[in-house]
């Protein structure tokens, strides 16, 4: 049965009020799905998705409600007690009908509301008569049906209420044992061994800038409670860029982050900036430049790097073009979030992150990054990038915007999201 829905708002108490960022799907539960039936949809819209109509059906064991969309969404869900209610944040999404048509009688849903928050985001609240355990997932189109969120409730059984001590504080619940994952980044220093990568005037190489900037970051991270680093190279020796890659899959990377001080086309060119990848043409005549630069002969192609030989060519390539846009999109938002760290730390050669080809970064689940620290072909750059205090301040800048993505940005099933639960529960 399909309901139809006219115009509505509705207004939400302030106890739903969101507290909490947006998460974006983890890139690799998307390309798992991928991979495993080519219904996929992209979680980054360019423009406002509508949510068009909604259906709802009983089966002998569960409550299925569906939510057809204009488009794909990204939206994030979580459940509230006191009273019972489960929780639909979709982000860049608007409604445009209201849910009076949907028969909610023995459903175990007693109403559904909605409203705005933030500049173009929609909550669904559920209100619910017991507590129901949640199951959701995205649809993209097909057999004549559009995008679709779908939200599969069934009945859930919580343990009887006990007397106990008030809940401790989180940061006593933080510091107990719990299953939960670390976030692991792959830290990548350019170059290496028979490459020294770019030389300064004074004889400054770029492979032992970069190394040093690496080892600095590794250790910030392996501090940080709910991380875990690799690098890919720990010494002075060399590593293809295909090898590269090929590590921070191996090492199943949340992120890879890329470390260069590059030599730049003119001498007074200086100042950090941050690349991410393009399927296109670069974004400068400068992204360009570094891209061949740093691509040299050796490249590679993304297709090998999926396990798509079993796959109708077509569809390998529509899985994998999916996939790295995904990925890309990911990536420009961490881009974005470490260029406006290390504007603190440095001058910023630009002011946005630069796309290119860049070998390096074509991980096609990965999140991939590739960061210049500064021109160590420009005199005054490359007098600071030498120096133990700013190498040191360059690998802070490099956490603190690793650290605030991942807080935006939690991997599914990882410490930094538990944490963020946490939080929520007790608000």
């Amino acid at each position: 049965m399909i309901f139809l829905l006219p115009s509505f708002y509705s207004v939400m108490s302030s106890t739903d009020a969101p507290s909490f960022p947006v998460y974006a799907m983890h890139r690799r539960q998307l390309l798992n799905l991928l991979l495993a039936s080519a219904v996929f949809t992209l979680p980054f819209g360019v423009s406002a998705t509508q949510i068009r109509n909604a259906r709802l059906w009983r089966s002998s064991d569960k409550l299925r409600l569906v939510f057809d969309l204009s488009g794909p969404v990204q939206y994030k869900t979580f459940s509230l007690t006191a009273p019972e209610r489960l929780i639909i944040d979709l982000s860049g999404a608007q409604l445009s009908g209201d849910f009076s048509q949907l028969t909610l009688a023995n459903s175990g849903i007693t109403s559904i509301r909605s409203g705005h928050f933030g500049k173009s985001d929609t909550r669904i609240v559920l209100d619910l008569a017991a507590p129901m355990q949640l199951n959701s997932f995205l649809l993209s189109p097909q057999d004549g049906q559009g995008h679709r969120l779908v939200l599969d409730l069934s009945n859930a059984v919580r343990a009887p209420l006990q007397v106990a001590a008030a809940p401790a504080p989180l940061a006593a619940q933080v510091g107990r044992a719990h299953p939960k994952r670390d976030i692991i980044v792959v830290v990548d220093p350019g170059h290496g061994g028979k490459d020294p990568g770019a030389v300064g005037a004074k004889g400054e190489r770029e492979k032992d800038v970069v190394l040093s900037i690496g080892q600095l970051l590794a250790k910030r991270l392996k501090r940080e409670k709910g991380f875990d680093v690799k690098l890919v190279r720990n010494d002075d020796f060399f590593v293809p860029l295909r090898k590269r890659v090929e590590f921070a899959r191996k090492h199943k990377a949340d992120m890879f982050i890329s470390v260069h001080a590059d030599a730049a086309p003119r001498l007074t060119a200086s100042g950090a900036s941050v690349y991410a990848l393009s399927e296109g043409g670069a974004t400068s005549a400068t992204a360009r430049f570094m891209a061949q630069r740093e691509n040299g002969a050796d490249l590679l192609g993304a297709t090998s790097l999926l396990n798509l030989k079993d796959k109708d060519p077509m569809l390998a390539g529509v899985i994998l073009d999916m996939s790295m846009s995904a990925t890309i999109a990911a990536s420009l938002q961490l881009g974005s979030t470490v260029l406006g760290s290390l504007a603190g730390i440095t001058t910023l050669h630009q002011k946005r992150v630069e796309q290119a080809g860049f070998a390096v970064l074509k991980s096609p689940d990965v999140p991939s990054i590739l960061v210049e620290t500064g021109f160590i072909s420009n005199a005054r750059d490359s007098r600071r990038l030498v120096t133990a205090r700013h190498q040191q301040a360059v690998a802070d800048g490099l956490f603190a915007g690793l650290q605030r993505y991942f807080q935006k940005n939690p991997p599914v099933n990882s410490y930094m999201a538990w944490v963020q639960e946490q939080k929520e529960n007790q608000a």
